[in-house]
């Protein structure tokens, strides 16, 4: 039986992933100190082979046994964590990468980092290929996320070149479904529980910038592809289907048969104005793209939130 540990497994995509690799017959250790994950995302989860343990993967991590796979995913992810806890950001991207990384060559394990789109920034080539450097700025409110996640990658393609770990790196793009958080802080969520609460929604600018949304179960599918591929190098895990936010909101108002009114709120600073994967090497690596249409999984999120705020 394989066995894999998950850090950051209470958190959205974190607790997915527990689902996945529980259901291909692993014994799944997950791993959360709690600060943005939750407990009740893991709540469902009654069987044998599975492990909680509340730990800071910032601190020393020891697990007893062998371990075949360690997907490291802790991390704040939304824009108000970070804001809000800004040097626990970039701990665990650097601190929290490194011990996950030592535990990884200690067991002979393979190691998959959750990286972000982030690490191209605002960026001046569109779509997003893996080549692309990125425009990022250091010291900017979003810097400690966007750093953090540069940080991890070369701190994991050093670990592949130097101690020969079998690392694989996933650039992961806007994904949405069930278990994110009502106060998450990012366009989905927001908007949905704006709607639904009869508030207005808040788009930031003109609503004239663009993302592109992968629904959860398309992105799970593709990290397991990813892990098993044999690839090193970064590998961008998206939807290219490019939607503006202000489409994203008088979708949602219209789905959610919502009266709320949409209002223009400032941009926050280096607020990307374009995002969308080139998602070539997954495809050609293992043959993955998404497959949910964005109105099907718009409205299970939906579900998910009516029944959160009942």
């Amino acid at each position: 039986m394989p066995r894999t540990l998950i850090t950051g497994g209470a958190g959205f995509i974190g607790s997915h992933l527990c689902d996945y690799f529980l259901r291909l017959g692993h014994e799944v250790i997950c791993m959360d100190n709690l600060l943005t994950g939750d407990i009740a995302n893991i709540a469902h989860i009654h069987h044998q082979n599975f492990l909680f343990i509340k730990h800071d993967v910032t601190n020393y991590i020891y697990v007893e046994g062998k371990l075949d796979y360690l997907l490291h995913f802790a991390s704040p992810a939304s824009p108000i964590d970070y804001e809000k806890l800004p040097i626990q950001t970039l701990k665990v991207g650097s601190l929290g990468t490194h011990k996950a990384l030592g535990l990884a060559k200690e067991k002979k394990a393979t190691f998959l980092l959750a990286s972000t789109s982030e690490v191209y920034g605002d960026p001046l080539v569109h779509p997003q290929p893996e080549e692309y450097w990125g425009n990022v700025n250091p010291i900017g409110p979003r810097g400690v996320y966007d750093e953090a996640k540069r940080f991890a990658e070369a701190m994991t393609m050093a670990y592949h070149r130097v101690h020969a770990v079998d690392t694989r790196i996933i650039r992961i793009f806007n994904t949405y479904g069930p278990r994110m958080r009502l106060e998450d802080g990012r366009a989905i969520p927001s908007f949905i529980t704006q709607a639904l609460r009869g508030e207005d929604l808040s788009v930031f600018g003109d609503g004239s910038q663009t993302r592109s949304f992968c629904f959860v179960s398309d992105l799970v599918e593709g990290i397991y592809q990813v892990l098993m591929s044999g690839e090193s190098r970064p590998v961008n895990l998206g939807n290219p289907q490019e939607l503006t936010i202000l489409d994203l909101a008088t979708e949602i108002v219209r789905l959610t048969k919502s009266r709320s009114k949409i209002v223009y709120t400032p941009l926050p600073q280096d607020d990307p104005k374009r995002r969308q994967p080139d998602i070539s090497r997954a495809s050609h690596l293992c043959g993955w793209e998404p497959k949910v249409e964005f109105s099907a999984g718009l409205s299970e999120t939906v579900a998910y939130f009516l029944d959160k705020l009942a």
